[in-house]
């Protein structure tokens, strides 16, 4: 339950992070999955960013028309879109860098990096937990 109620307190702290820094965090993630994967298909960023195919193409429709992204047709399988940022899109991808890395900083404020890194074990462990 504690891991529950962090986990969405520090979920909406983040949010908000992003919102004042001019994004979200469906924005955020689709850049991030963008900028780590070059001519990524929108199949590819679904799974990446860890949501259906469906609500990726409300997301980038919204990026598009904002002028963040391009969707083209893959000439070896035009059913595929290929993703790439725009000029603008990357100028986001900066901000919105930024903004996470200052709420990454705020967020490990008296932690050590061995509280941190126990931590990340005790993460991967329960991750192990529930996968199994």
């Amino acid at each position: 339950m504690n891991l529950g109620r962090t986990a969405k307190l520090v979920a909406q702290a983040f949010d908000a992070a992003l919102v004042e820094a001019g994004g979200t965090l469906p924005v955020w993630l689709t850049l991030l999955s963008v900028k780590s994967s070059k001519l990524a298909n929108q199949r590819e960023l679904a799974g990446m960013i860890g949501i259906q195919g469906a609500t990726l193409t409300h997301h980038l429709n919204a990026m598009e028309t904002q002028g963040l992204l391009t969707r083209r047709r893959d000439p070896v399988n035009r059913r595929v879109h290929l993703v790439e940022l725009t000029d603008a899109g990357e100028a986001m991808f900066e901000t919105l860098r930024k903004a996470a890395l200052v709420f990454d900083k705020r967020l490990r404020v008296g932690l050590s990096d061995e509280r941190l890194a126990e931590f990340a074990q005790v993460l991967a462990a329960l991750r192990a937990n529930v996968e199994s």
